[in-house]
C-alpha cells in the first residue's frame, strides 16, 4: 500500500517548473502550455527570459514514485502574476512545496516565498541551475532572501531527472523533519 501526497512546484516566469514536472516524472506530463501573444506585452516582464515563447496558462501535473509506499503528485504553477489566482486550488491539500529560484532573476522569488509564508505552507527552495546565471554562495543567498536556517535551500539542475527527484527528496525529508514528535525524556 502506498501513499500519496501532493507537492506543488512554484516560482516566478521562466524559472523551470514546467521543466522540472517534466524531467523527473514517470507520466507523460500534463502541461497546460501556450504560446505567448502580443496580449502579454507589457503586462509580462520578460527581462532575463527574453527567448521564452510558451508560457503555464494553467498548470503542469506529473508523478514520482520515490518508493513502494510513497508517491508525489507534482502539481506546477503558472508563474507570471496574472495567473496567480490559480494557485488557490492548486494549493487545496498540498502537504509542501518548491520553490525554484533562478539567481538572474532572484527578485521574482520574493513574492512567491512570501506567499507561501502567508499560506503556512512548507518550503524548500531550490536554487535552478541556469548556464549564464550568477553563482552565488548559499549563505549569501539565504541572507538575500531573509530565509530562516530551518528552511532547506539546495542547488538544482531541473532538466536533470536525478537532481530533481534529489530535490523532492530533500522537500520529503523537511516534511518528515516537521511532523517528527520527539522521544519523550524519562
Amino acid at each position: 500500500m502506498s501513499a500519496a501526497v501532493k507537492v506543488v512546484i512554484v516560482g516566478g516566469f521562466g524559472v523551470g517548473k514546467t521543466t522540472m514536472v517534466g524531467s523527473v516524472s514517470e507520466i507523460r506530463p500534463l502541461t497546460t502550455e501556450e504560446t505567448m501573444t502580443r496580449a502579454g506585452v507589457g503586462i509580462d516582464d520578460l527581462a532575463g527570459v527574453e527567448g521564452k515563447t510558451e508560457t503555464t496558462v494553467a498548470m503542469d501535473f506529473g508523478r514520482i514514485s520515490l518508493n513502494d509506499r510513497l508517491v508525489l503528485y507534482l502539481f506546477g504553477t503558472p508563474g507570471q502574476e496574472r495567473f496567480w489566482f490559480l494557485w488557490d486550488g492548486l494549493f487545496e491539500g498540498a502537504l509542501g512545496a518548491v520553490v525554484l529560484i533562478d539567481t538572474r532573476r532572484l527578485e521574482v522569488g520574493f513574492d512567491v516565498i512570501g506567499r507561501l509564508e502567508e499560506r503556512a505552507v512548507p518550503f524548500v527552495v531550490a536554487v535552478n541551475a541556469f548556464p549564464d546565471a550568477p553563482v552565488h554562495p548559499m549563505a549569501e543567498l539565504r541572507a538575500a532572501m531573509d530565509l530562516p536556517d530551518s528552511v532547506p535551500m539546495i542547488d538544482c539542475d531541473a532538466r536533470d531527472r536525478g537532481s530533481s527527484r534529489d530535490t523532492l527528496l530533500t522537500l520529503v525529508r523537511y516534511l518528515r523533519s516537521l511532523i517528527a514528535v520527539p522521544p519523550e525524556t524519562p
